[in-house]
């Protein structure tokens, strides 16, 4: 085993991660909620970037609706985005399961 190819390869594998968490950072997922009046759009990296609401579905009586389905379509988007985001890693990593804390 050539222990300085070995480090060779592990840096560029961790150039190439930082460039994917740089691209995963700039690129967005949407979400949709209510048949479409509430719109979210957030990065790959967790950052709500839009949202919109269809002021027809505001109800000053029943904010805690609104407040449910503005939690569905966010969690959503941001679970697209972690999916994108793994597929991208895992592109990178060759499937190797890389232990948790690893900045990856």
């Amino acid at each position: 085993m050539n222990i300085m190819k070995l480090m060779k390869q592990a840096q560029q594998m961790q150039a190439g991660l930082a460039a994917a968490q740089e691209k995963l950072a700039s690129e967005t997922v949407s979400s949709e909620g209510a048949s479409g009046k509430i719109q979210v759009t957030v990065t790959c990296d967790g950052v709500l970037r839009e949202l919109k609401i269809d002021p027809s579905i505001l109800d000053a009586n029943d904010v805690e609706f609104l407040q449910d389905l503005l939690m569905q379509t966010i969690n959503n988007a941001i679970a697209q985005g972690k999916e994108k985001a793994a597929a991208e890693m895992k592109k990178l990593t060759g499937g190797l399961d890389l232990p948790p804390g690893l900045g990856f």
